[in-house]
């Protein structure tokens, strides 16, 4: 959490804001290839990339 917490300060201070939606997409990416790895749907997410 202290690293959420410094990536909020730096955006707040360098006025960074328009970094929060790319963090959010990475992040969202990365759970659903973590989670769709092992099931049935894991060969068309694999093809996007």
């Amino acid at each position: 959490m202290d690293f959420l917490k410094d990536l909020w300060l730096f955006m707040k201070e360098r006025k960074k804001f328009w970094l929060a939606p790319v963090i959010v997409v990475l992040l969202l990416l990365g759970i659903i290839i973590v989670f769709a790895g092992g099931s049935a749907i894991a060969p068309f997410i694999y093809t996007l990339f």
